[in-house]
This record gives C-alpha cells, structure tokens and sequence, in this order.
C-alpha cells in the first residue's frame, strides 16, 4: 500500500471510530502495523480529526490515544525481552503524544460549553497516565493546571458584561449515543484502574515474576527501568495522610479484636 492509501484508510477508520474495544483495537492495530513507514503522516491524520470532528469523535480518538499509548509500550517491551534494541529504544506513538498533549487536549475540551461533556472524562484519561507514568508527570501538569486557569478565567469574564457565542446543543439521538458510549468506556476505565506498568525489562515473558521482597531497588529516575511494585508504592505513599490520633485508636481496636483479654484480668496498660 503507497502512503497516501494508507492515509486514507486510516482516516475512514478515525471516522467510524466508536466506544467499543472492537472498534479502537482496529484502529490500534493499523496505526501500528504501519507506524514505520507512515507515522508522523497518521499522527497528523489524528491532530487533524480532533480538530473537525464532532464533540463527540474527540472523545473517542482520545481513549483510543490511551489504547495506542499502552500498545506501543507493550511493543517496546516485548522488543526488550526478544533484544531487539531498535524497537526497544523506539516509544513510537507515545513520543508524538507526548509532544502535541496540550494541542490534542485544547481540541478535545474546547473552551467553553462546548467542551464541557469532554471535561472529566479528558481529566481521567490524564490521572490515568499519571498514575501508570505513560506520560512525563511535568507535561502532565501543565495540561492539567490549563483547566484550573480557564476555570479561573471564566470566573472572572463572568463578572462583567461579554457577549457569549452561540452554542447549538447535541441532538436527541447523539446524546443517546454519547450516553451509551460513556458507559461503556467508563466500564473498562474501572477495569483498568488498579493496573500497573508492565515493567521494560529483559526477562522473558513466560518466566515467573519474582517475589517482590527478591526485586532490585530502582528510583523514578530510571525511566522505564523502574518497577511496577515501586510505581504502585510511589503512588500510595503519595496519598497517605500523617500519623494521627484516628490511627492510634484504630491501633487500640486491632489489638483489642486480635489480642482480647482473658476473662477476669484487667487490660495491659500499653503507655
């Protein structure tokens, strides 16, 4: 197939691109079987179809982003283990992604009404690939902090007289349609959400992970070296709250349950 074919199927296939697993693992696949001699002509395909698509196509290509961006890294670990340090070293889709985040985002939730039914599910997407480091953190942020300064900025416009553009609501059948979409895509986020990374290591997919006690010590700084379990670790540390007197009493009532007096004796003073 010449390039431009393969432009135009791939962008027939962004077109009739839907909620359902079926239909964004088509377009996963043919965006990867053909990244190497047609990446960058796709990935412009995509920037262009979050541009004129409908509010709700937006939505779509961009779980489908999330599906690529997880695929892509499965193909550089499997490169890893085989030892083919070409594809290894290649993050493919996951680069470009990286690189336009805050175009591709402004296109999906535009400002205003019309972006709004994009604006949490596109925040999910995000906390998502923070929790799993798909994405630089730092990129991340800023996109993240973009949302918190418009937020600030229309309550500032809405304090003095402005002339709101029209705005034209979705039809009867296309919210019947995103209604649906949105449960099924928030099903398989519920799904996927206590998955971890799949560590970029050397050893072979059908050997046995190790137990995490016999795991090496990696830090954030090794990229795509570090493991899963201190991934899942970073990211309950971060949200553990400081030792309080809640905990002392939940302390009490745990060893109260697991080590009860024997009848007749007066309970241990533990101070």
């Amino acid at each position: 197939m010449d390039p431009f074919e393969v432009r135009m199927q791939f962008v027939a296939l962004l077109r009739r691109l839907n909620a359902s697993q079926q239909s964004i693992t088509k377009v996963v696949s043919f965006a990867v079987k053909f990244f190497p001699p047609c990446g960058e002509d796709l990935w412009d395909c995509i920037v262009e179809e979050t541009q004129k698509g409908s509010i709700n196509s937006r939505i779509n290509i961009l779980y489908f982003l999330d599906s690529l961006c997880e695929t892509c890294l499965l193909v550089k670990t499997h490169a890893n283990a085989i030892g083919n340090s070409q594809k290894a070293s290649n993050n493919m889709y996951v680069d470009l992604v990286s690189r336009d985040l805050g175009k591709i985002v402004e296109n999906v939730v535009p400002p205003g009404p019309e972006g709004s039914p994009n604006l949490v599910s596109t925040k999910q997407i995000l906390e998502t690939w923070r929790s799993k480091r798909v994405i630089d953190p730092q990129i991340l942020d800023s996109v993240i902090s973009s949302f918190n300064n418009r937020n600030e900025s229309d309550e500032i416009e809405n304090d003095a007289p402005i002339v709101r553009k029209s705005f034209t609501p979705l039809p009867k059948p296309e919210v019947f349609k995103r209604i649906e979409e949105d449960r099924e895509r928030h099903k398989r986020l519920r799904e996927r959400r206590w998955v971890q990374p799949i560590t970029h290591n050397t050893v072979s997919q059908m050997q046995a992970p190790p137990l995490a006690s016999f795991m090496p010590l990696t830090e954030k700084e090794d990229g795509d070296r570090e493991l899963s379990i201190d991934i899942e670790f970073d990211n309950e540390w971060e949200t553990l709250s400081d030792w309080n007197e809640d905990d002392d009493e939940a302390c009490t009532e745990e060893n109260a349950l697991c080590f009860p007096d024997p009848p007749g004796e007066m309970a241990m003073d533990l101070d």
